[in-house]
């Protein structure tokens, strides 16, 4: 929602630097506080690297997207994440995946083809945006979510998560700024813009990322991406009671498919279906 509010006005690429801007902003200082900075000095190009693929091309990708779809059907397809992390997983660093995750992602990608083909058209709105691109700008943003979380648990272990959430952020920033400096808006954005971003930057991002990095750390990235699972309901909630947005019958059910099939590709829901898959004893 937050996000919506200043692409509007920023524009897509200003609205992702500003964020992660004031993202580095919040955290960097905490940073120096506990005596870390020569964690990030030497562990700077991994960190800078996941602030890339997990802040500045999602963020830039998710506010181009909400200049044509709803913040409802945006949380939808970042539901998708666990299952793109869950691939990345497999290839990446072994995850086997077994019968009823195979099955998970099968039935959560079948969601997302549903909910896709529902905004497939690639003519441009009202916006100038058109739907089908909002849709697969989404999907990338997932896409490098998932591949985020596997480099952080490889690269990164053993890194204080302020390190890599206050260095990553930096590294986005940076990564974003001369794109940003080109788009800026030639009209000052709102004042009710800038607070978005604040607010955006601080709690959404900077707060945010030092629990999700410890929860990769802690728990590893599979069930850390898990954390998607909430972010629909809210985003479809505080869209319809803050932003006037609608919600339809076929967003609700394909939203269901997903949480579903991310279930299964996660391993949360795997009973019945160990079951189903077991191999008989000999």
């Amino acid at each position: 929602m937050f996000m919506r509010l200043g692409a509007v006005e920023f524009g897509a690429l200003p609205t992702a630097a500003v964020r992660v801007a004031i993202a580095a902003g919040f955290l960097l200082p905490l940073m120096a506080l506990k005596g870390q900075v020569p964690e990030l000095v030497r562990h700077w190009k991994p960190v800078f690297v996941v602030g890339l693929l997990n802040s500045a091309i999602p963020f830039a990708c998710y506010s181009f997207a909400l200049l044509s779809i709803t913040t409802g059907l945006s949380a939808i397809l970042n539901a998708t994440v666990p299952l793109f992390g869950a691939i990345v997983a497999w290839v990446w660093l072994g995850d086997k995946l077994n019968g009823s995750r195979t099955l998970g992602l099968l039935v959560g990608f079948a969601g997302v083809a549903m909910l896709a083909w529902d905004k497939a058209s690639f003519k441009p709105d009202a916006s100038g945006v058109a739907p089908g691109w909002a849709v697969l700008a989404c999907l990338l943003a997932t896409l490098c979510y998932g591949m985020a979380g596997s480099f952080t648990k490889r690269h990164l272990g053993g890194i204080p998560p302020l390190v890599t959430a206050a260095g990553s952020q930096l590294g986005a920033t940076l990564g974003l700024a001369l794109p940003a400096l080109w788009l800026w808006p030639a009209h000052n954005p709102s004042l009710t813009a800038w607070l978005a971003l604040v607010v955006l930057g601080v709690v959404c991002t900077g707060m945010a990322y030092v629990l999700f990095f410890r929860m990769i750390q802690n728990a590893g990235p599979a069930r850390a991406l898990a954390v998607t699972f909430v972010v629909p309901v809210f985003a479809v909630c505080y869209g319809v009671a803050f932003v006037g947005e609608g919600v339809t019958p076929w967003m609700l059910v394909c939203g269901a498919v997903i949480l579903c099939g991310t279930s299964l590709a996660t391993g949360l829901l795997g009973w019945p279906f160990k079951t189903l898959f077991k191999r008989p004893s000999r």
